[in-house]
């Protein structure tokens, strides 16, 4: 998005900071041009992902429109697998390019909902949109006609992980006409941990044995914690009929869309570009 720095000017800057990290936007130029020719390389059967690494509707992108540039050269190809992740309610600007995409290529968009209690986004996610325009960003991109499902991601233990919240989660997800609803574990490797964990400490003393615990040796959740969630979320599912819409998700990489996925389950690997 915009100019990078030299190698030199980032020498100094410690990029593991957590206020650093947050505060510190590198801009990609040419960013379009670029992936013109990243997309001469691609096997359009691949999946491609915007989104996974960082939120491609940072703030500046209001005025930057580097994200927007980027799904004008999609909307002029056709054939390929695209998927897009964000948080943010500016994605809703660009429905008028996301349909035109979608009509010609398969295109999913994931909206991070992590909990539908105000006060508690606003502890986890300060800056990101409250829940509530969330859920009504997923509900205009349904009504474009463009695949949107939720992602209730990361699961934090003792935080949002309760049977109930869970619950709400798909009851809301169902509310906003979402294609699917999908859910996984929290896992920190240890460039993050040491962040998170002073996040508990702050915010949620009592649960800090819990996570050392859980992540003191290990950078995912235990088995048999996984296989709890995706039972619960499962549940969620069927109970609100979340399920059947998966066939309006992702679809398999057979493109057969009568196989359907269980709804908690992970799209498979995909291409990421400017990560």
């Amino acid at each position: 998005m915009g100019a990078s720095p030299t190698a030199a000017s980032t020498s100094a800057i410690d990029l593991r900071d957590p206020e650093t990290f947050e505060r510190l936007i590198f801009l990609k130029q040419n960013a379009a041009w670029l992936l013109e020719q990243e997309l001469r390389k691609i096997d359009p059967s691949e999946e491609i992902a915007l989104g996974t690494a960082t939120d491609p509707y940072q703030p500046i992108e209001r005025r930057a429109r580097i994200t927007r540039s980027l799904l004008e050269v999609f909307s002029r190809k056709s054939g390929y697998r695209l998927g897009i992740v964000t948080k943010s309610s500016l994605i809703a600007r660009d429905a008028d390019l996301l349909a035109e995409i979608a009509s010609h290529n398969i295109l999913v968009v994931h909206i991070t909902i992590t909990t539908q209690d105000a006060k508690l986004a606003r502890i986890l996610e300060p800056r990101a949109p409250r829940p509530d325009i969330r859920f009504q960003t997923v509900r205009r991109l349904r009504q474009a006609g463009i695949r949107t499902g939720i992602l209730c991601s990361p699961l934090l233990p003792g935080i949002t992980d309760s049977e109930r919240a869970i619950d709400g989660m798909a009851r809301r997800a169902a509310e906003a006409d979402a294609s699917f609803f999908a859910a996984n574990p929290l896992f920190l490797k240890p460039c993050s941990r040491p962040t998170y964990l002073s996040f508990v400490r702050e915010h949620f003393p009592s649960l800090l044995p819990d996570y050392a615990k859980r992540f003191g040796n290990a950078d995912f959740a235990a088995p048999a914690y996984k296989r709890e969630m995706s039972e619960i979320v499962e549940r969620a599912c069927r109970k609100y009929r979340l399920g059947e819409r998966w066939k309006d998700g992702l679809l398999p990489r057979t493109g057969d869309p009568s196989r359907k996925q269980a709804a908690n389950i992970q799209p498979p690997a995909q291409r990421r570009l400017f990560a």
